[in-house]
């Protein structure tokens, strides 16, 4: 059994400036889109709002996902950051939501919209949560948390941009119904890009096989093992975004001295390195009457 890993820890010292940066955001974003009356000034800080509480979560994760294993909890905190990033996402999914029932309603009953102030803050919007990105843009490369709220400053940086270019064509056009479409596009652009991580954190959640994981192929390298039989009861899942465990019983062709599977044992964990597993539970058997199906289709075998 190997209960190696790879950590990867992150400072939370850049997420709290960040959340600092995003809070002055906000507040003045909020101000301006009551002066100036733009929905999309107002969406945008709607966002920027949940850039806040996103940050505040990645941080609490940062804070507890390193503490010791313990008896009660034997792995530790280690999935926090997984849960971080569900929660992240599922906030985005409900400001996406508001913002296009808001929009759709300011395209039905439209209102005049200030279009300098509208490109003032949103400029300003574009500068701030640009240094943010800069701040976490390398602990998210690795880390699904802080990726997750990277994701929400990166969103809310593009809905600034679009905020901007309404403000400009409201300024000089007079088109205040750019105003509601920009917050329809911003809200189903929110939704597409925050996908593919909530999909991924549930996935994880629901202890599924990795996307990258193909068992039958790990399997057949470790049949080719000689001294191995058959691979059955086979479990494989995340415990975070790093971590790949395996867990499975090896029926070894003969009866053999511990000494001897251990040497075997070597051979399998070498070959399971080779996908990402360093974390695995093999249970030997020989000759033992159970099912040798590579899944178990029924009850987990006790």
């Amino acid at each position: 059994m190997d209960h190696s890993g790879h950590n990867h820890k992150t400072s939370g010292k850049n997420v709290l400036i960040t959340i600092l940066l995003n809070v002055f955001i906000t507040t003045a974003q909020v101000i301006g889109g009551i002066i100036s009356g733009s929905m999309a000034l107002l969406s945008d800080a709607a966002h920027n709002f949940s850039d806040v509480l996103a940050l505040i979560i990645s941080y609490w994760a940062i804070r507890i996902s390193g503490r010791r294993q313990t008896l009660k909890q034997t792995y530790g905190y280690k999935r926090a950051g997984i849960f971080a990033a569900f929660i992240n996402t599922a906030i985005l999914f409900v400001v996406a939501s508001v913002l296009i029932w808001e929009a759709i309603s300011r395209l039905i009953h439209p209102a005049p919209v200030t279009g300098d102030i509208v490109i003032i803050l949103a400029a300003l919007g574009i500068l701030l949560n640009g240094l943010s990105l800069l701040f976490i843009k390398k602990e998210s490369e690795g880390d699904m948390n802080i990726r997750s709220a990277f994701l929400h400053l990166f969103a809310d940086m593009l809905t600034s941009v679009a905020v901007l270019a309404g403000g400009i064509v409201i300024r000089y056009l007079g088109w205040v119904w750019i105003d509601g479409t920009l917050s329809i596009i911003i809200a189903l652009w929110l939704v597409y890009s925050s996908w593919g991580i909530f999909y991924k954190s549930i996935r994880i959640f629901m202890q599924f096989t990795p996307a990258n994981i193909n068992i039958e192929e790990i399997a057949k390298a470790i049949t080719s093992i000689s001294g191995v039989r058959n691979i059955h009861h086979v479990h494989v899942w995340q415990l975070d975004e790093n971590e790949i465990l395996l867990e499975a019983h090896i029926d070894m062709e003969e009866d053999c001295k511990v000494s001897h599977f251990e040497t075997i044992l070597d051979k399998v964990g070498e070959t399971l390195g080779m996908y990402g597993i360093r974390h695995y539970n093999i249970q030997p058997e020989c000759n033992r009457d159970d099912m040798k199906e590579l899944i178990h289709p029924g009850k987990l075998h006790r």
